[in-house]
């Protein structure tokens, strides 16, 4: 079937959809023919693609006919709409919006954590939040091992998170400043260059807690397999001047004893793992070095002393490959190599 294989890719212009098909590109996968796909105000545009470039088509229902994959990061509202539209056209879609994660019957993959849970799809597989995402890769094989009962994570979120107006909006910001000037914040509410911002997303009804840190703990639960009562998490997300590479501080406790030696040797056999922990030489991770990295880097793991059974972890990752696009990727991969690439019936929506 790969042979034949049409892929499509929502949001192609932006920074999320730029580099899926990079990834692509760069993992060879196996598709006849790659549609990049995006709003009418970019149709025509042309997009790398490894050494070619292809062609912007407006998303439409003219344009989706015929596909057999597609790999959404368009945005929620459009895949709301669009994303069933796709699927009664006959193509799976794995979607990296926030729309469809939460669904109970649309499965949330983590491609080194759950992969089975793709066998449940119903045309379609999300991807999880990029805050999670990083967060799971290295957790979920200290949770496996010794269980993990409580989570307590602050996150230090990469402006690219937010997409390329954002990251456009760092640099101007920064020049500004640099030459004297006052600088203008439009994508955020407040400047974000030289500052740290205690707002990822929205807060919503009086909750206390921003959308994207309700969205960590949930689909951090939901990953997992676990209940609100048999896994604790809080969270506290936060904006920083960094381009690209999420860093999180992330204390746990775990049901089994597990001292920082014992949890560095589950780290360095995980999958998608590196474990960079001499703090004393000034190695652990940074996020100017994980930027094009697939992997999730871990260091500074260390004993709290103020609980027996918690360790502190320093982890870090590219938001936008293994955040974002390289997980897509990888389970558009997950989907082929189990004959997976068709849509069931009963279809999701049917």
């Amino acid at each position: 079937m790969s042979e034949g294989l049409r892929v499509g890719v929502l949001g192609a212009t932006g920074a999320v959809g730029t580099t899926i098909l990079s990834v692509l590109a760069e993992r060879d996968f196996p598709a006849a023919e790659v549609v990049p796909l995006a709003s009418e105000r970019s149709a025509g545009k042309r997009v790398p693609y490894g050494d070619a470039e292809l062609e912007v088509r407006a998303l439409s229902d003219e344009a989706i006919a015929g596909l057999d994959l597609a790999l959404s990061a368009a945005g929620g509202a459009v895949s709301a709409e669009w994303a069933p539209r796709i699927v009664a056209a006959g193509a799976v879609v794995v979607d990296n919006t926030s729309y469809w994660r939460m669904h109970d019957d649309v499965p949330l993959v983590v491609a080194e954590v759950n992969p089975d849970a793709i066998e449940s799809h119903r045309g379609i597989v999300a991807n999880p939040n990029c805050t999670t995402m990083v967060m799971m890769v290295a957790l979920a094989p200290i949770h496996r091992a010794v269980g993990i009962e409580r989570i307590v994570v602050s996150t230090y979120q990469a402006v690219s998170g937010t997409g390329q107006k954002a990251i456009e909006e760092l640099l101007a910001q920064t020049r500004a400043i640099l030459e004297g000037r006052a600088p203008e914040a439009n994508v955020y509410p407040h400047q974000i260059a030289f500052n740290i911002m205690p707002q990822v997303e929205s807060f919503k009804d009086g909750d206390d807690y921003t959308t994207e840190e309700r969205k960590v703990m949930a689909e951090t639960r939901k990953i997992l397999g676990e209940s609100e009562e048999s896994l604790r998490i809080s969270a506290t997300c936060t904006r920083v001047p960094v381009i690209a590479g999420h860093s999180e501080s992330i204390n746990i406790q775990t049901r089994e004893p597990l001292s920082p030696e014992e949890c560095r040797e589950i780290l360095a056999d995980a999958p998608g793992v590196v474990v960079m922990d001499s703090p004393g030489e000034g190695i652990y991770p940074l996020a100017a070095d994980v930027a094009g990295r697939d992997e999730v880097v871990v260091g500074r793991v260390r004993r709290d002393p103020s609980h027996e059974r918690c360790l502190n972890l320093w982890v870090v990752g590219d938001n936008l490959r293994k955040g974002a696009a390289t997980n897509a990727v990888q389970l558009a991969e997950l989907l082929l190599e189990r004959d997976l690439v068709r849509v069931p019936s009963p279809a999701l929506g049917a």
